[in-house]
């Protein structure tokens, strides 16, 4: 058994990467960026009114002004501006070659003549210059990027239609034991439905992963083995659920080694999720989780989930909050490094989980985050400032 610090060192420094492909840019959000993007034109282009006003020569300000023209958003200005005169201009539209500023239609007042005055005091220059957000040829998104709705925005803005992913790592998902019954089935007597499945398979696309589910397998050596080296041979991450304690049908170790995994470690100083598997095949890396769903939603967050990411080249940033617990809490064990499951009150404070162990999955339902306790410590006080970890 190792500590979960050693652990995660030797699955990230087991990781490979995978290949890239180009698609659409409108089909990349939640995509891990592998190029980095340049803009093939100033922003703005031109000089752009930043407000609905009147472009001008500033030394007319204080002078009755001329319009001359109506400068739509989109239409180019037809004349140019000379003294005590001024263009009315929309928000966004082309300002006037030679004006250095727009005043507000707010800062004017019509005169009967037709002419404008200025009647605010000193006016912001309200003019966008070309080029001031971004200059032709700069760099606008920057590889590896986890892709967001604004990301894409900025791809459109520079013309970038078609880019270069990180190809989603596809990861094989196998259930075992005799006892599971899909979820459409109703449960015999000692069965229970598949759910580990079906939650690895969210947590897998919610990682950015492919996930593909090859179904149950049975308490058999030798069917569990088919199944095992048919998954390794099509997949880049390989996870089982089951059969990987200390029963006398939790064969899962020796199976992986039978189909060639090299296994790395097999037990993790954890609570929940001692008995976690872990091990390489030339381009596929497994990983033999508990039966326990809630052991299993655990360890996909805290070892397989940074896993798909760094596949893909990029490190996952969790999120962590500083929070008060709102009540006394004490364990039973201390053995062990804890990764209690928590939920926030109204009042920003922590409170553990209603929790009966790692079979206990309806905790996950309410649970938002994880609070860690390391070996020796058995409990945590009344107002104790604690790290959340965001699940």
């Amino acid at each position: 058994m190792i500590e979960f610090e050693e652990a995660f060192k030797i699955v990230m420094q087991s990781v490979f990467e995978t290949d890239s492909e180009t698609i659409p840019f409108d089909n990349c959000l939640g995509r891990i960026l592998d190029e980095d993007i340049s803009s093939d034109m100033d922003m703005p282009p031109f000089n752009r009114s930043a407000v609905d006003g009147y472009a001008c020569h500033r030394v007319d300000l204080n002078n009755d002004l001329e319009i001359i023209e109506v400068i739509a958003a989109g239409n180019e200005p037809l004349r140019k501006v000379g003294k005590n005169q001024c263009s009315k201009i929309m928000t966004g539209a082309m300002v006037p070659l030679g004006c250095d500023v727009v005043f507000m239609v707010e800062e004017s007042v019509k005169l009967q003549n037709g002419n404008i005055r200025f009647t605010g005091t000193e006016p912001k220059l309200n003019i966008s210059k070309k080029g001031e957000d971004v200059k032709i040829g700069e760099i606008v998104l920057r590889k590896p990027r986890f892709i967001q709705p604004q990301d894409i925005a900025v791809m459109a803005s520079v013309g970038h239609t078609h880019v270069r992913v990180k190809k989603k790592p596809v990861v094989g998902i196998i259930s075992t034991g005799n006892e599971l019954v899909n979820p459409s089935e109703k449960p015999g007597i000692s069965q229970i439905r598949n759910s580990n499945a079906y939650q690895l398979v969210a947590q897998v696309t919610r990682a950015g992963g492919d996930p593909i589910d090859w179904g149950i397998a049975s308490d058999n050596e030798s069917i569990t083995l088919k199944i095992v080296e048919k998954a390794i041979r099509n997949n880049d991450i390989v996870i089982l659920t089951g059969g990987v304690s200390m029963g006398d049908f939790d064969f899962v170790p020796s199976v992986l080694e039978r189909a060639g995994v090299k296994i790395l470690f097999d037990r993790v100083n954890v609570q929940p999720g001692k008995p976690t598997t872990f091990g390489v095949h030339s381009n596929t890396i497994v990983f033999g989780l508990p039966g326990n769903p809630v052991s299993s939603f655990i360890q996909f967050e805290l070892l397989i989930r940074p896993v798909i990411s760094r596949m893909m080249g990029y490190d996952l940033k969790h999120t962590e909050y500083k929070l008060p617990m709102a009540v006394h809490y004490e364990r039973k064990s201390t053995d062990r490094l804890g990764f209690i499951p928590v939920f926030i009150n109204k009042d920003m404070e922590v409170i553990p989980v209603d929790f009966h162990g790692s079979a206990h999955l309806a905790a996950l339902s309410v649970s938002e985050g994880l609070v860690v306790l390391k070996p020796g410590i058995k409990s945590l006080l009344k107002g104790e400032i604690v790290n959340v970890r965001q699940i």
